[in-house]
């Protein structure tokens, strides 16, 4: 029996980036049963849309962040009746027509019920966009990854993530509390917790922009803290893992936020980066900063 696999994508104010996407989707060995996209930009996206038969368009007047995006996307990505649900952001590309293929043989292969590709930087192909932790260091040297070949109950989600539909009847939808930033932690742990056997398959790829600079190492190449360019992604992140550490109390990451984050903005100087990060995360580890966007500070 052929399974069938239904795309879940977002996009926000990138229509160029957003018809890259849905013509490399398209031009897959392995065809989709319908693209769900949610557009919760500035300026709808619908024309981008409408030039794709299989988008099944969904205009949000609300910004639902990355999570809600996501979540309502998946709805209607699972309502379908696909067997495999594929997620994609506007700025990802898968990076050869064979990707999606490839992804579904190796889910089967391996009785994975998510698979995730490799993410690489755009123009650098030998350079992953989000690095992994091989030997206790991080590295972002695709060559030295692929000698692996596959990496078990590991993976950088959402992006070009493949997940069987029934898996969020299990482990729940993203959450659209964290709106940005964090989402895609939160979700992997929870798919740690269900016993969900999912991993990262080296053999194929998709291109998404790369957060090289926001990697701050503190202690040497074993001690690192990520410090988004922006005060908006900033204050989201920071927030955001002082919640997960709340919530699924993580320990290790309290140890390793506090003295990183202490180390760097002490070493710099930086007071007010240092009270920035504080307020934050001190407010995520007490569950308080969420509702409206407009109601946040950053």
């Amino acid at each position: 029996m052929t399974l069938s696999v239904a795309v879940a994508a977002v996009t926000f104010d990138r229509p160029r980036e957003l018809a890259v996407l849905l013509d490399a989707i398209n031009n897959q060995t392995a065809s989709v049963r319908s693209i769900c996209l949610v557009d919760s930009g500035t300026v709808p996206a619908q024309d981008v849309a409408r030039a794709h038969e299989n988008v099944d368009y969904v205009r949000s007047e609300a910004n639902l962040g990355g999570a809600g995006g996501f979540s309502l996307a998946i709805l209607k990505a699972v309502a379908t009746g696909a067997d495999w649900i594929w997620m994609m952001d506007d700025d990802a590309e898968p990076a050869d027509p064979d990707c999606l293929a490839t992804l579904v043989r190796e889910a089967e292969a391996r009785s994975l019920e998510a698979v995730v590709p490799l993410v690489v930087a755009p123009g650098q192909p030998d350079r992953l966009s989000f690095f992994f932790r091989l030997d206790g260091k991080v590295t972002h040297d695709r060559a030295e990854v692929e000698k692996i070949g596959f990496l078990p109950d590991d993976g950088h989600f959402f992006n070009g993530a493949l997940i069987r539909s029934d898996v969020f009847f299990k482990v729940g939808l993203p959450d659209m509390r964290l709106f940005i930033r964090g989402d895609e932690v939160d979700f992997t742990i929870r798919l740690r917790k269900a016993g969900i056997k999912f991993g990262t398959v080296t053999t194929t790829a998709i291109t998404h922009p790369h957060a090289f600079a926001e990697t701050k190492h503190v202690y040497g190449a074993r001690w690192h803290v990520i410090v988004p360019e922006s005060a908006f992604k900033r204050y989201f992140y920071y927030r955001n893992r002082g919640y997960l550490i709340r919530r699924h109390f993580r320990i290790k990451s309290l140890v390793a936020d506090v003295g990183g984050y202490l180390g760097y903005f002490l070493r710099r100087g930086d007071l007010r980066g240092l009270a920035d990060w504080f307020g934050a995360f001190s407010a995520g580890l007490r569950g308080k900063g969420f509702g409206p966007l407009e109601d946040q500070k950053f």
